[in-house]
């Protein structure tokens, strides 16, 4: 259809170009990008840009400016990858600038960066070219193919990060045990269990729970619509989005809420002195409730807010509970996902793993 020639022109102080983006629009894109991201997402991004300039002032004594050439990328690895050396395991970033950056706030502790770290900050800044269509030292071929063999060099070494434990059915009893009647007692068993019990919960969801998005089947019986996730940041509509609150789980949210007298707004909430009501819970008070509890039940492992994610598909594979069930109330698209979490303590109920023990029958 052609536009036609007569149309009139709205009267404007400054026409736009077609062929370019004013300031405000460029702004505009900018706000919905970020928009578009979870407050975690863009908050790793922006500490990974700030750690970027602060080790490039100090190692080269200007300012970062990209496109970033190639062998900055490679003396950002060497700096911080660890390699066995005569001397035992040895990075090329000086110590005087480790100590600075961890001096202004950059690195969070001495020691060597871990891998998982390193390979979020290359990705960070290779995104960072991408969005302003600049050539990608991050992609070269040689940058990827080093990353690579580090990894191999790091799993070798046994240095990679393991997953956090998972709060099986046993040892989330124990910390509920620890949860009294008080007010806040009764706000941490019904976060406990609202995150375990709806599919494993990730804390920002935890967090970021409102009462709208509840809905009431009967006494003590809920259902929780999770518009938004990590594997449907699209907002899609789909059947697996209503997580059921059910026994228990419903019981501790209804008492949770009959003692609080929230009726709207976020369902978990700071707990006063007092017993005074504050504002919503952070992601990171989700993740310090778990760990304080796990502490208050004696519980020994490395538990974190994930724990409760992995401690439901753990126990779903324990009860032989079918994959699609379980990936219906956690949300996960990736089955080879699911099943890292079924048999990393389920291996020990493998008939395989008892053969020297079965009955020889004639």
């Amino acid at each position: 259809m052609e536009t036609p020639n007569n149309m009139p022109l709205v009267d404007t102080a400054s026409p736009l170009q077609p062929s370019t983006l004013s300031d405000l629009t460029q702004n505009a894109i900018d706000a919905l990008m970020q928009e578009g991201e979870s407050q975690n997402t863009v908050a790793s991004y922006r500490a990974a840009m700030r750690y970027w300039a602060a080790w490039y002032g100090l190692r080269y004594g200007s300012r970062i400016q990209l496109p970033l050439p190639v062998a900055c990328i490679f003396q950002f690895i060497v700096d911080h990858a660890q390699r066995m050396t005569a001397k035992g395991l040895a990075a090329e970033l000086p110590a005087a600038i480790a100590e600075r950056l961890q001096q202004e706030g950059y690195k969070g502790k001495s020691g060597p960066m871990a891998y998982a770290t390193l390979a979020h900050r290359v990705a960070v800044m290779s995104k960072a070219h991408q969005l302003r269509g600049l050539a990608n030292p991050c992609m070269d071929v040689q940058v990827r193919d080093l990353l690579s063999r580090t990894r191999k060099a790091y799993a070798r070494r046994g240095a990679l990060a393991q997953k956090k434990a998972a709060l099986t059915k046993d040892t989330l009893q124990a910390l509920l045990a620890t949860c009294d009647d008080s007010l806040r007692g009764r706000r941490d068993r019904a976060l406990l269990l609202f995150a375990w019990a709806s599919g494993g919960r990730r804390r920002s969801e935890v967090a970021e729970a409102e009462m709208h998005h509840l809905r009431r089947l009967g006494p003590s019986e809920f259902v929780y619509t999770l518009y938004h996730s990590k594997t449907n940041q699209s907002g899609q509509d789909r059947p697996e989005n209503h997580k059921p609150l059910l026994g228990v789980a419903g019981q501790a949210l209804q008492s949770w809420l009959d003692a609080s007298g929230i009726t709207t707004g976020a369902i978990f909430r700071r707990v006063l002195k007092g017993g005074h009501l504050g504002g919503a819970l952070s992601a990171a008070a989700v993740r310090d409730i778990v760990r304080t509890r796990c502490a208050l039940a004696g519980v020994e492992g490395d538990f974190s807010a994930h724990s409760l994610r992995s401690g439901f598909v753990t126990e779903a594979g324990r009860q032989n509970v079918p994959l699609a069930d379980t990936m219906a109330m956690t949300g996960h698209q990736s089955v080879a996902t699911v099943l890292g979490y079924f048999r990393a303590q389920t291996s020990v109920l493998n008939p395989a793993a008892q053969l020297l023990e079965k009955h020889e029958t004639r």
